[in-house]
């Protein structure tokens, strides 16, 4: 492998693993299916956090939210939290972000050097739970059923808006980058589909013609025999006053398919930007996502819950020059992400001190894996206590201190159908010595309602008199880019794009 590869992360908002194909879905993405087959596909990849902000924090910092304090997803990541971006550019790395990562607060580039555009969500203290409200008390910012009831097909909407700017952009920069070469580069393209609402183009919509889109494996299952934070989550948005039909749930679920493979094609168009410029044979392409989406299994929808359609995401690092494809089962955390983008730039294991994650570079080199638990955290709304999670092994134990443990052998119970709590007794403390280990959940769960209250008094402050904006506005550049000057043919020369074999 050159000792310093270019690096392109590319982030799908909100995609389920299970809905691609090289996990068993339908999902008609052959763009991605390509990246699996020459890639490494981590086939039990998990996010830190089933919630967009603090997962992205986790996966640009290593470090699990409650240590950022990114609780939330109007939780303001710390300007001094070393991000990937940060690393690398102290390494002589051009850092650019296209795209969504809702970074809330004032610092909106976090070791970026440029973002090429603006975020589709506020950067303000708009979106705070409030644990001390009822928790039948429904917040006006949430989600509700109408991204379900209202799925279908529309041509023109803000996401579709704002994921053609960051492909147009993302593809732009890599010309840029391609003409210049100056510094390896770590290009982050990060688009909102196929998160909700789920509406799709036509276009899209008719590539499942004749294609079967399965119901959910899990039908929806009586309140009472729901736990307790699934129950939570069904009066959070509704799902008892607006239970959806079954063409209701079919067709958001082919407009959530449709999605998949509009982002895709995105993808592709990246891939083939980096063929025609010769950055393909040196730039390692990661694509993830921040979380899953139920999807309607038990008759859930979105995220924010532990059950693997919302905290398993897909994971793949494609760099065939480099890495034999393989499939890798062991589990892996998002937060391992830091670590394993600092090896693979230095060449060797990089020091970053404080990390929650490991790399994962021996795996991709095809060393056999040690032992790993995987950690995840729930911290916002529709809960009055943290929710934790950890995996060890086929073991998935979720913890809240208000509900009974749920715990689930996965290799035997893939769907999470029969809790196995009263029957593994010894696992079930053992995973539990784990969550005391990781976690002081009421000291955490103190400083999350203090932290409500502080962004809850500001957010209302601020909102007083003169307003001043923390959402970011990419500086307009174009009055330098083209030609200038008296010197006519200077420009072309240092624009030209060099042939793929320069």
């Amino acid at each position: 492998m050159v000792k310093r590869p270019n690096i392109l992360l590319v982030l799908a908002d909100q995609l389920t693993a299970s809905a691609l194909p090289f996990h068993g879905g339908v999902a008609d993405a052959p763009a991605l299916q390509r990246l699996a087959d020459g890639g490494v596909v981590f086939t039990n990849a998990y996010c830190a956090s089933p919630l967009c902000a603090p997962s992205r924090a986790a996966l640009l910092t290593g470090r699990l939210p409650s240590k950022l304090g990114v609780y939330d997803n109007a939780a303001e990541l710390p300007a001094s939290a070393p991000t990937i971006a940060h690393h690398l550019r102290s390494r002589g790395y051009a850092t650019s972000l296209a795209g969504k990562m809702h970074f809330i607060g004032p610092d909106q580039l976090h070791g970026f050097e440029e973002r090429l555009t603006t975020d589709v969500y506020p950067a303000g203290f708009d979106w705070v739970p409030d644990w001390s409200l009822p928790l039948d008390e429904r917040l006006p910012w949430y989600h509700d059923m109408s991204s379900v009831h209202d799925a279908g097909v529309s041509e023109a909407t803000l996401q579709l808006d704002f994921d053609e700017e960051v492909g147009f952009r993302a593809e732009r920069k890599l010309f840029d980058l391609a003409r210049s070469r100056e510094r390896p580069f770590f290009l982050t393209v990060s688009f909102t589909h196929p998160h909700d609402p789920y509406e799709s183009r036509q276009r899209y919509w008719d590539r499942y013609d004749g294609r079967a889109i399965p119901d959910p494996r899990v039908p929806p299952l009586p309140r009472e025999e729901q736990d307790a934070h699934s129950r939570r989550l069904a009066q959070m948005y509704g799902l008892d006053d607006a239970e959806p039909t079954p063409s209701q749930v079919a067709h958001a679920r082919r407009a959530y398919h449709a999605s998949v493979s509009y982002v895709d094609d995105k993808v592709d168009a990246l891939l083939s930007t980096l063929a025609e410029t010769g950055l393909a044979r040196d730039t390692i392409v990661i694509v993830t996502s921040d979380h899953g989406d139920m999807l309607g299994e038990r008759g859930l929808w979105y995220k924010m819950s532990f059950f693997e359609d919302s905290v398993r995401v897909p994971l793949i690092v494609h760099a065939p020059w480099a890495f034999e494809a393989r499939r890798i089962a062991a589990g892996v955390s998002l937060l391992d992400l830091l670590p394993t983008v600092l090896e693979l730039a230095a060449g060797e294991p990089a020091h970053a001190p404080g990390l929650d994650g490991t790399s994962l570079a021996p795996f991709l080199r095809g060393e056999p894996p040690g032992a790993r638990t995987i950690l995840a955290e729930y911290l916002a709304e529709g809960t009055h206590a943290p929710c934790v999670m950890v995996r060890d092994g086929s073991l998935k134990l979720i913890h809240c201190p208000t509900d009974p443990d749920l715990l689930y052998d996965l290799s035997a119970d893939p769907l999470e159908l029969t809790d196995a709590s009263a029957t593994c007794e010894p696992e079930l403390q053992r995973l539990r010595e784990t969550v005391a280990r990781e976690w002081d959940l009421v000291a955490l769960g103190d400083a999350i309602r203090t932290s409500q209250q502080e962004r809850l008094l500001i957010g209302r402050a601020v909102d007083e008199g003169a307003a001043t904006s923390w959402d970011y506005s990419p500086p307009d550049q174009s009055a330098g880019r083209y030609v200038r000057g008296r010197d006519f043919w200077r420009p072309f020369a240092a624009a030209r794009l060099r042939p793929p074999n320069a």
